[in-house]
């Protein structure tokens, strides 16, 4: 906590009338500052007023310009701590607890922002022994401006790894920070900058898009308040096509989750599933589900947990008339608890309201149905008894006018939460991003190694550091050779890699089908932290995995050669190589037979006589990506047929 110290009472009334001391709010109590790096530390005052810091048994003096800003660089230090920190103008200011480290940024959407409370079930063991104060992360938190940049941030402050805090950390995060902690013996902090649903334009600065000139017409727009309130009352704007009264949900009227309520024209439907798959056709809407479970005595006076795998979009759950979770939109796992005493021996009425907007609506397949109640496991799925309450038209969306949520203009996202943490030192930069770009993986290629160039600029680090995740597998599986554009967004996320300090963490074997947020972050978190131990610290390490190099035709074979192999290449699971296909000159693929050969690997097809081009893993969900390394690490998805 800060610590003001007034000397006199004229320093309390001379406070009134300048402005004292103020530091930006991620230098706080219990920050991990980068050691052995030259430290930035900054904040303001009156103007020309004289500042003092001292730190780690050395002052430092100077003063603020016309403005009031005050910026001082503190000599590079060891590792270690706690430190107390001194700052004195007109006022005093200390801060406790600071520690020495490894400072990385990590950014994105929201398979980077996904906390370990969204993940709990997986990591349950990890969250428990959760216990370790020189692993502390600072959430920024999610605001803009397309106005400018700004100077600070509206909340923050940093928060150490024990069972309670730790919920809220970036899973990602906590993982690659566990491996950089335990491999130097030194604290991490993270600043977690992150929203889920934004594009990368968001996070790139207005000086970043220099070379686009589009880009900078949009931020030049948005800058005009007239402009965009205009824009708003047009029809189609974010607030048009919704003027239309929707009827009245029949269901809420009528009270269909009260335990008195006797229902009346219900049908059955199969769960999990899809409505518009079991005879409701093209219905956007609020749809009811009940059902009776029949609860042993063994499984009440527990605490127990109503498992709903996933909705779309938002729903209510009622257990026995009580309403025990509801959530807004699709991508979170319903994991809902029972109040205690709520669940009882014998029939309980488990009543759940979906409302669909577009798409198919219902609950998602492949995902877990039960009531858990400590160790025993009630199945939710079969069938359930379902009525309409309410259907609503299609909405006109934005085709009438430009969406201008502010969280998805460019530079909006970089201004309020990235601005104001600069020039806060920083060993390094992750990301993990791209769900909101992957209509457009041309454009990606070009501004994502903008954006890095950008934060390298920004931060005045030419080589910083920067690691990035490639995109999980994600949406139905295909078992033919086709074209993919996840497939295509991921090869424009490698070609950042053409940056010097780069590198990319290969997900494509921890995707879920049906599940935009996949649970295996560990993993995603450990492959950053390989890749950081080899950019960012230098070690000789295997840190990625088998990556092509060259392709040349044999006959009617295709030879590919790898780097990045190791102790060589295999199979994670012990079976042949697969997603590999070949095509001729007219690029109409087959399924190949790949076979390894020392670090090569020989693709070939009967029907091929004459190949030219070959394709591993090239799907939006490849069905088996099976290529590593004997180190364990995957070979991304690749074509030789780009050109």
């Amino acid at each position: 906590m800060f610590k003001v110290f007034l000397s006199s009472f004229f320093l309390l009334i001379s406070t009134v009338i300048f402005a004292q001391v103020k530091l930006p709010r991620i230098i706080r109590d219990s920050m991990v500052l980068q050691h052995d790096s030259k430290i930035n530390i900054w904040g303001w005052a009156s103007a020309g007023e004289k500042v003092t810091v001292r730190f780690n048994h050395k002052t430092y003096k100077t003063t603020t310009d016309t403005t009031g800003k005050w910026t001082l660089q503190l000599a590079p230090a060891k590792a270690g701590g706690p430190y107390r920190m001194e700052i004195s103008g007109k006022n005093k200011i200390i801060l406790d607890h600071i520690l020495l480290g490894e400072v990385w940024l990590f950014s994105g959407q929201s398979n980077m922002e996904h906390m370990m409370r969204q993940h709990d079930v997986i990591y349950a063991n990890e969250i428990l022994k959760a216990n370790n104060p020189n692993i502390r992360q600072f959430k920024i938190p999610n605001v803009t401006s397309m106005a400018q940049p700004q100077t600070d941030l509206p909340g923050g402050s940093w928060k150490d790894v024990n069972p309670a805090d730790v919920m809220d950390f970036s899973v990602v995060a906590y993982f690659f920070a566990e491996k950089i902690a335990a491999a130097h013996n030194v604290p991490v902090g993270i600043i977690n900058a992150t929203w889920g649903g934004t594009p990368i334009e968001a996070w790139t600065s207005e000086d970043g898009f220099a070379e686009f000139p589009g880009q900078l017409a949009t931020i030049a727009k948005n800058r005009d308040t007239a402009y965009l309130n205009n824009l708003r009352r047009r029809p189609g704007g974010n607030n048009g096509g919704l003027t239309a009264k929707r009827p009245t949900d029949k269901g809420q009227e009528e009270k269909w989750y009260d335990v008195s309520y006797q229902p009346k024209g219900w049908r059955n439907m199969a769960i999990p599933g899809y409505w518009e798959d079991q005879g409701v056709k093209n219905l956007d809407g609020v749809v009811w589900f009940r059902k009776e479970i029949e609860v042993p005595a063994s499984m009440t006076g527990k605490p127990a947990k109503v498992f709903l795998g996933r909705i779309i979009d938002a729903d209510e759950c009622y257990l026995n008339g009580i309403r025990i979770g509801t959530t807004s939109y699709m991508y979170p796992q319903r994991r809902y608890p029972v109040p205690d005493g709520l669940l009882k021996p014998g029939k309980n009425i488990l009543v759940v309201r979906i409302t669909n907007n577009a798409g198919k609506g219902g609950f998602v397949p492949d995902k877990p149905y039960q009531l858990i109640a400590d160790k025993d496991t009630l199945a939710l799925t079969g069938y359930w008894q379902y009525k309409i309450g309410q259907v609503i038209a299609p909405l006109r969306g934005m085709s009438g006018g430009r969406n201008i949520a502010a969280h998805s203009q460019p530079a909006a996202i970089f201004n309020a939460m990235l601005a104001p943490v600069i020039p806060f030192s920083v060993k390094g930069f992750a990301w993990y991003q791209g769900e909101s770009n992957t209509g457009k993986p041309q454009e990606y290629a070009r501004i994502q190694p903008a954006m890095i160039k950008d934060w390298r600029t920004q931060w005045q680090m030419p080589d910083a550091p920067f690691l990035f995740v490639q995109l999980p597998g994600f949406m139905d599986y295909n078992y033919l050779p086709g074209e993919s554009g996840w497939a295509m967004f991921r090869e424009a996320q490698a070609q950042s890699l053409a940056l010097p300090h780069t590198a990319m963490a290969v997900a494509i074997d921890l995707g879920e089908w049906n599940d935009i947020h996949p649970d295996r972050k560990k993993e995603v978190g450990e492959r950053l932290a390989l890749a950081a131990e080899k950019i960012a610290y230098k070690k000789d390490i295997v840190y990625t995995g088998p990556t092509l190099q060259s392709s040349v035709k044999d006959g009617n074979k295709m030879i590919l050669t790898f780097s990045n192999t190791g102790s060589g290449l295999t199979t994670n699971d012990g079976e042949p190589v697969s997603e590999f296909a070949i095509a001729g000159a007219d690029k109409k693929f087959v399924w190949a037979k790949a076979v390894i050969d020392g670090n090569r690997i020989i693709v070939a097809a009967e029907e091929i006589t004459d190949p030219k081009y070959v394709r591993y893993a090239w799907a939006d969900n490849p069905v088996n990506p099976n290529l590593f390394n004997k180190e364990g690490l995957p070979a991304a998805p690749f074509r030789t047929d780009e050109n």
